[in-house]
């Protein structure tokens, strides 16, 4: 493995990015010789593929092994769970979510992609964009992810011919752009042999873009959301009532966006009580500025009501609560989401209960349609809900904040996560909605 100073990694930015595609396009072994030709395996990680390949009588390595670490997804082939990888080249640091490609579990490319700032969405060269390509992207842009890469696998079994991979970007980007997508960067790959994964390829002389790695290295990316809607979710209130600290009542929790300061007016919402930051401890020392991501203790100038759940925002800066929630879902358990469901919505620290009003629309994949009134949603399905909840909610647009205009639904009798939610329009793009005259029944 090379060898990278600690100098050097602090010095570089840090990019989260998923994988995603249909099942058998690669999405496993592009990532194993991303790892590998980047010189990110450890010596024994090899050997261990190595011996593990051998064993199923292959030639050579099995590069996909590299992430498919479950004995289930090595037996069938296949890629169930998120598997996450940590790796570094001298110009930046990466955290990888390898996502499943099966139908049965794109809920996992939600939780994948929900974080990530590029999503690299594998096509099978010779299959083209298939339903389940559409539907990654349709993920994609519902999670409003900045950066898409249409990565055209399996170029060698085409003989690399560059029609075949201008007609799959053509196609692709023409349908992301619909879903409101803002950047499409296609680049002709074949992973099991490493064309244009980290090193340029020879077979495709016709190409003059960057390789997979090329682009994960240089594609701008910013994490500055200190400028951002500043919003502080309190997961626990401080109070130690120790004869060193008497009187000392502290709310601690990660900064979601924006930065605060000492002597600033805030209001703390759902209550909507306003007061002003008298002090902020980060890592027991007290500091005058905190910015995202950032875990903090605040401390308020009155003694005033804050438990768990409640949101800190600037009182210039806050967001209007209500009781009323309309969002765009994922739909990722498998019993079904129906109207007059009764939920738990989970939204930051703050969990109440609520109830699904309606479900106004479902989206058609083929045509990007939006069928009306469905009665339910299904595993894997995107649609449109309205949920009344007991309880006011500070909520920001998903637009606006990935973090504060989250949240998901869960089963109040198990537990189960069934829903997960973007608050407002996400999709970048409108969508038409289709007759119902015209529609004939479940897309998916």
């Amino acid at each position: 493995m090379s060898t990278i100073t600690t100098e050097a990694l602090s010095a570089t930015t840090l990019l989260r990015f998923a994988t995603a595609g249909s099942v058998d396009d690669g999405k496993s072994t592009l990532v194993g010789r991303l790892l590998h030709d980047s010189k990110s395996v450890l010596a024994d990680q090899l050997e261990a593929v190595e011996r593990a390949s051998a064993s199923r009588g292959q030639d050579g390595p099995d590069l996909a092994l590299l992430t498919d670490g479950l004995r289930a997804e090595r037996e069938q082939g296949i890629t169930i769970d998120v598997a996450y990888r940590y790796f570094a080249t001298p110009r930046r640091r990466f955290i990888l979510a390898d996502t499943p490609g099966h139908v049965q579990y794109t809920r996992n490319m939600v939780t994948g992609a929900s974080t990530a700032e590029l999503t690299v969405v594998l096509v099978d060269a010779r299959n083209g964009v298939v339903e389940q390509t559409r539907r990654h992207a349709a993920i994609a842009a519902l999670l409003r992810v900045p950066h898409v890469v249409l990565a055209v696998n399996k170029m060698d079994l085409v003989g690399y011919e560059e029609n075949v991979f201008a007609a799959i970007a053509e196609e692709f980007t023409a349908y992301a752009t619909e879903l409101g997508v803002p950047e499409v960067t296609a680049i002709p790959i074949s992973a099991l042999v490493g064309d244009n994964v980290v090193e340029p390829s020879a077979n495709m002389d016709w190409y003059g873009g960057p390789t997979v790695l090329e682009h994960l290295e240089t594609v701008p990316v910013s994490h500055d959301l200190t400028h951002c809607h500043a919003r502080l979710p309190v997961q626990y209130v401080i109070r130690p009532q120790t004869a060193e600290h008497p009187d000392y009542r502290g709310y601690a929790g990660q900064i979601a966006a924006g930065t605060f300061r000492v002597g600033e007016q805030v209001t703390v919402l759902p209550s909507g009580r306003t007061t002003t930051i008298s002090g902020i401890d980060l890592l027991g020392e007290p500091v005058d500025v905190a910015w995202t991501a950032q875990s903090v203790t605040v401390l308020l100038a009155d003694d005033i009501d804050v438990s768990r759940g409640d949101l800190i925002v600037p009182t210039k800066d806050a967001p209007a609560t209500t009781q009323d929630v309309e969002a765009t879902v994922c739909h990722v358990a498998d019993a079904a989401l129906t109207v007059g469901h009764r939920v738990l919505l989970k939204h930051g620290t703050r969990t109440v209960k609520a109830i699904v009003k309606d479900i106004p629309s479902r989206l058609t994949l083929d045509d990007l349609s939006l069928h009306p009134h469905p009665g339910q949603l299904v595993a894997n399905d995107i649609g449109r809900v309205k949920i009344r909840t007991a309880e006011p909610l500070p909520v920001d647009s998903y637009a606006d904040s990935r973090r504060t205009g989250s949240f998901i639904l869960i089963d109040p009798a198990d537990g189960t996560t069934l829903t997960a939610g973007m608050v407002g329009e996400s999709f970048a793009a409108p969508i038409p909605v289709k007759d119902a005259a015209d529609d004939d029944g479940w897309d998916f």
